[in-house]
């Protein structure tokens, strides 16, 4: 990908054209340096202006390599129906910083009022018909957003530099909650970039030097019996003051009691799903939902979007090329997918609360910073921070296994629960962006936890949830099998 400033070596992002490492520690900090806070103090400040200022500038050197991986002519192309074109991504990313930290927060006038409002937020439209009526028809040059990217930039770095960024002068100041709104929010809009991407034909993207998607042919790895969890407690959620920053759905900690269950060892593969696909799932409605029946019906699915039929062979829609579908990777389905699969197989999905317990709960009554333990994340953990491009086979990182020995709890794909998203008892909307959770509290999203190939370091936090519609198809989500205990 020498055109996009990235070189990739051993499956791995690595040093691009800004100087970053891209896929790295912390707020992709430069090589061998942390770029995470440090632990938190009483009355101590959050923010580091050098650590700040370097994650601003390697969040827009991602975007901007992202941005050059596509043909010229995709700029304005909507590769999924129910987002704006990619010329709103370009436009939004530093349109949301402008809004969020130098408007919102710092009181300073923005860089331009018709683009800042234009290019303000996105769409989660729940189908094409309400995507077209969100449609915002014609859209600028690309030079001229490309200039307003420049100035929003130019802006949010003297800011950063200079300003009262952390401050008790109003909630968004406080704790230095806008400027790790902005930060976090770029970093979580560069996964939605690349499934976006996916969606586009390989020969509208730049493929990077060598690129060889692996464990392709690897064998899906033997069937075993779920774990059995015995009641405990799981904690879900963070107190403000114990974390740096945290979304407004992170908040309230609260201790939950959890019954007995069994999970999965292993998120469901490729094999496993095309085994239910085999056997006549999606024509047989007794394991779907009402509702989910008729989205399926409506949308014309017969199996999960990123697979491909061609002459009678099933293939995985890769991010530059077709391979034949990979048993042993996890499948990437909708929650009504993956529902109607745990109803074929007579289990269920397991609950947020469930989740938090298999992953962070252990043996001895502790919680865990990270499945594992509290090691910080690398490259022995998880396939997480842009590290590949497309998932690895289930189970190839033993070092990161929970407690109980389920892997692949943080990393390789999101995991669906058969929770409904929904605040928790005590949830205020953050002062930086009151509309980031709360408009989804609708009974129509469901959460989601763990994370992705492309999900970024800083996001890998016990607090962090993540949430879709049951039925959108286009996001890296995996899911397991839980049970009632036996």
């Amino acid at each position: 990908m020498r055109a996009a400033g990235l070189k990739r070596v051993s499956g791995a992002f690595r040093r691009g054209r800004a100087g970053v490492l891209l896929g790295s520690k912390g707020w992709m900090a430069r090589e061998g340096e942390s770029a995470m806070p440090a632990p938190l103090q009483a009355g101590a400040d959050v923010i580091d202006r050098r650590q700040v200022m370097r994650a601003y500038r390697a969040n827009r050197a991602r975007t901007q390599a992202l941005f050059e991986m596509l043909a010229p002519d995709a700029y304005y192309e909507r590769p999924i129906p129910l987002r704006h074109p990619v010329v709103f991504y370009d436009g939004h990313m530093p349109a949301f910083a402008v809004n969020t930290l130098l408007k919102k927060g710092l009181g300073h006038a923005g860089v331009d009022d018709g683009l800042d409002a234009l290019f303000e937020r996105g769409i989660d439209p729940a189908d094409r018909a309400a995507a077209a009526a969100a449609d915002r028809g014609a859209w600028p040059a690309r030079d001229v957003v490309r200039r307003y990217a420049q100035r929003a930039d130019e802006a949010i770095l003297t800011a950063l530099a200079s300003a009262d960024i952390e401050s008790g002068r109003n909630a968004v100041l406080r704790r230095g909650q806008g400027v790790f709104t902005i930060l976090e929010h770029e970093a979580m809009h560069h996964e939605t970039l690349l499934y976006m991407w996916r969606r586009l034909a390989p020969e509208r993207k730049k493929r990077p030097r060598g690129y060889a998607p692996a464990g392709v042919t690897a064998a899906a790895p033997a069937a075993r019996a779920p774990v059995a969890i015995p009641a405990g407690e799981a904690v879900l959620g963070a107190q403000v003051e114990d974390i740096p920053f945290g979304w407004d759905n992170e908040f309230p900690a609260h201790v939950v009691h959890v019954p007995a269950f069994a999970i999965d060892v292993h998120n469901v593969t490729n094999a496993a799903f095309l085994a239910f696909v085999e056997a006549g799932g999606y024509e047989n409605a007794a394991l779907w939902t009402a509702a989910a029946w008729r989205r399926k019906n409506e949308a014309g699915r017969s199996h999960p979007l990123f697979w491909e039929r061609t002459e009678g062979r099933w293939f995985w829609r890769g991010m530059f090329e077709r391979v034949p579908l990979p048993p042993a990777w996890p499948v990437y389905a909708t929650h009504d997918e993956a529902d109607a699969f745990a109803r074929w197989k007579g289990m269920r999905l397991p609950t947020e609360a469930e989740y938090q317990r298999a992953a962070f709960g252990a043996p001895d009554g502790s919680q865990r910073a990270y499945p594992w333990g509290d090691a910080q994340p690398d490259e022995t953990r998880g396939n997480f921070d842009f590290r590949r491009w497309e998932p690895a086979p289930v189970g190839s990182y033993p070092g990161g296994a929970c407690a109980w020995g389920v892997h692949d709890l943080m990393g390789n794909g999101w995991e669906w629960t058969s929770t409904p998203f929904d605040g928790f008892a005590g949830f205020e909307a953050m002062a930086a962006y009151p509309q980031y959770s709360a408009d989804f509290f609708d009974g129509e999203h469901y959460v989601v936890k763990g994370a992705s190939p492309a999900t970024a370091r800083p996001l890998l936090r016990r607090s962090f949830r993540n949430w879709f519609r049951p039925h959108y198809p286009y996001a890296y989500a995996a899911f397991r099998c839980a049970g009632d205990a036996r």
